[in-house]
């Protein structure tokens, strides 16, 4: 498997799900500073700007959205695709 983004990813993922307690406090504090970064949404105005345009979007109805169906669906044929389950 490449190193691409997704794959770098999904081994991240899988190291740290099946991490011990003292490994995961280790990682932690190596990207503590990125992750609290991250969790601050609302200072982006970007961000913030573009979370209005599409609720406005959806309030007009020019945005229909989808479904909770829709996106189960959807959920469930990528996860089908990437992990075959």
């Amino acid at each position: 498997m490449a190193n691409t983004s997704a794959s770098i990813r999904h081994k991240l993922y899988d190291y740290i799900r099946l991490a011990d307690d003292k490994k995961l406090s280790a990682i932690y504090s190596l990207l503590e500073g990125e992750i609290e970064e991250t969790h601050e949404w609302w200072k982006d105005k970007g961000f913030v700007a573009e979370l209005d345009k599409r609720y406005l979007a959806m309030e007009k109805g020019t945005d229909k959205g989808f479904t909770v169906e829709q996106l189960k669906s959807s959920i469930d044929k990528l996860r089908k695709k990437r992990y075959g389950k």
